[in-house]
C-alpha cells in the first residue's frame, strides 16, 4: 500500500517526520489523500513565538494530491497539501493571560521530489521486478503565505511569508527493513506585518530526520520516527530575541493496506528535548486513494502495496 507520506503537520517544516518519502513509486499514479492530526501542548504554528505556559489544540484536517512521474528517467513525484485548521487555548505573553480561539486555512504547502540514484523511473508494469538497495533524492518545498492571518494577533494558522525547504534523502533497504537519513533546511521570507505592522525576521532552521521501516508480508509497515533541529532565531524590526530552537521528537507510523486502491495510516509523535516552542503530543490518521499508470491491472495488489507517494 502506498503510504500516506505527503501529509505533513502544519507546524514549523522542521517538525515533519514523513517516513517512506523517497521510495520508488511507479510513473503515471495519482493520490489523493485526505487526513485528520490532534495536536494538544505548546503547538503554536511558530514554535518561535515568544508564549510562555502555552496549552493549545490544535485540530488539522488535511487534502492532498500527489503524482508519480517520469524525470529525466528517474522516478520524481509532485504534490500539494492544504490545510484547514481549528486552533483554541490559553498562553502568557509578558507575563499575562492570553487566549486564542480561530479557525481557518493553514498555508498550503508545494512539493518536488526526484530520486536521483538508485530509482529508475518504471512503469506499474516494470515495478514488480525492481530491488530496492540504495536510494539518493532531494526535494523542494514551498509554503505559500495564503492561510489565515490576523497581525494583531501572535498566534495565527498561517505565517504571512513564504517558506522553503530543500532536502536531501538517503535511503537503504537491509532485508525487511528499509534505513533513512534525511537532512534539510528551511528558509524563511520576512513577515512585514508582525504585531501590528512590525517586520519579522528569521533565520534558518537546519533539521535532520531518521527512519527505520519494517515492512510485512501482508503490506503493513511500520516506521520508527525521529527528528533533530536547531536553529531559527528571530529579530524584529532588527533586534534580536533569545529564541534559538534546539528540538527534538519521536514518532510511530503504521499503514495498513485496505484493498487494490486504498489504503489508512496512522501516525502519533511527541517532544523529547525542547528548548524553544515544539513540546507537543499528536496523533493522525490518513486516508489514501490511488489510481491511473495501470495500477488498476495489477494480479498481486500486495506487491503494488510497497509503492509510497
Amino acid at each position: 500500500m502506498a503510504s500516506a507520506s505527503i501529509l505533513a503537520s502544519t507546524a514549523t517544516p522542521a517538525q515533519d517526520l514523513e517516513p517512506r518519502a523517497y521510495a520508488n513509486t511507479p510513473v503515471g499514479l495519482n493520490f489523493l489523500v485526505a487526513g485528520f492530526t490532534y495536536s494538544v501542548g505548546d503547538v503554536a504554528v511558530d514554535p518561535a513565538l515568544p508564549l510562555k505556559d502555552a496549552s493549545l489544540r490544535l485540530e488539522t484536517g488535511t487534502l492532498a494530491y500527489a503524482r508519480s512521474v517520469d524525470l529525466l528517467g528517474r522516478s520524481a513525484k509532485f504534490d500539494v497539501v492544504v490545510p484547514y485548521a481549528g486552533l483554541v487555548g490559553d498562553a502568557r505573553l509578558a507575563g499575562q493571560p492570553v487566549r486564542r480561539d480561530v479557525a481557518g486555512l493553514g498555508d498550503p504547502r508545494f512539493r518536488l521530489s526526484v530520486n536521483f540514484f538508485g530509482a529508475p523511473a518504471l512503469t506499474v508494469g516494470e515495478y514488480p521486478a525492481y530491488r530496492q538497495d540504495v536510494i539518493v533524492g532531494a526535494s523542494v518545498y514551498a509554503w505559500a503565505p495564503w492561510g489565515q492571518y490576523d497581525p494583531d494577533k501572535l498566534v495565527n494558522l498561517g505565517t504571512n511569508r513564504w517558506t522553503f525547504k530543500t532536502e536531501l534523502g538517503i535511503s537503504k533497504a537491509v532485508g525487511a527493513w528499509t534505513l533513512e537519513l534525511v537532512p534539510a533546511v528551511a528558509f524563511f521570507t520576512d513577515n512585514t506585518d508582525f504585531a501590528g505592522g512590525r517586520t519579522r525576521a528569521q533565520d534558518p532552521i537546519y533539521s535532520v530526520q531518521v527512519h527505520a521501516i519494517y515492512a510485512f508480508r501482508s503490506g503493513i509497515w511500520a516506521a520508527l520516527d525521529g527528528t533533530y533541529f536547531k536553529g531559527g532565531r528571530t529579530t524584529v524590526d532588527g533586534v534580536p530575541a533569545r529564541d534559538r530552537q534546539s528540538n527534538a521528537r519521536v514518532g510511530l507510523t503504521i499503514a495498513l493496506p485496505v484493498d487494490r486502491a486504498n489504503s489508512i495510516k496512522f501516525y502519533a509523535s511527541t517532544g523529547v528535548a525542547t528548548r524553544s516552542g515544539g513540546d507537543f503530543d499528536t496523533l493522525g490518521i490518513a486516508w489514501q486513494h490511488r489510481w491511473g499508470g495501470g495500477y488498476e491491472r495489477l494480479v498481486d495488489w500486495r506487491r503494488g502495496a510497497v509503492v509510497a507517494p
